[in-house]
């Protein structure tokens, strides 16, 4: 039987990561907030927001579980 080996995820492929999802995320966001009011220079604040926010919460919270032993 093959033991499993514990592989760390490295701080730029978490960022790597953070940054692919929050295009995806807030591109979402923009579309809502913009179908939602009419309003697009509202939505591109809100998403610019919304995107270095939320990437850093994401950053933080990936390198917490890569602390965290998978077995």
């Amino acid at each position: 039987m093959k033991s499993e080996e514990h592989i760390k995820e490295s701080r730029v492929r978490s960022a790597l990561k953070g940054f692919s999802w929050r295009i995806i995320a807030t591109g979402t966001i923009i579309v809502i907030v913009y179908l939602k009011t009419g309003e697009i220079q509202s939505a591109l604040e809100i998403g610019a927001i919304e995107f270095v926010i939320k990437y850093l919460l994401y950053f933080a919270h990936e390198r917490a579980w890569a602390r965290i032993p998978l077995g």
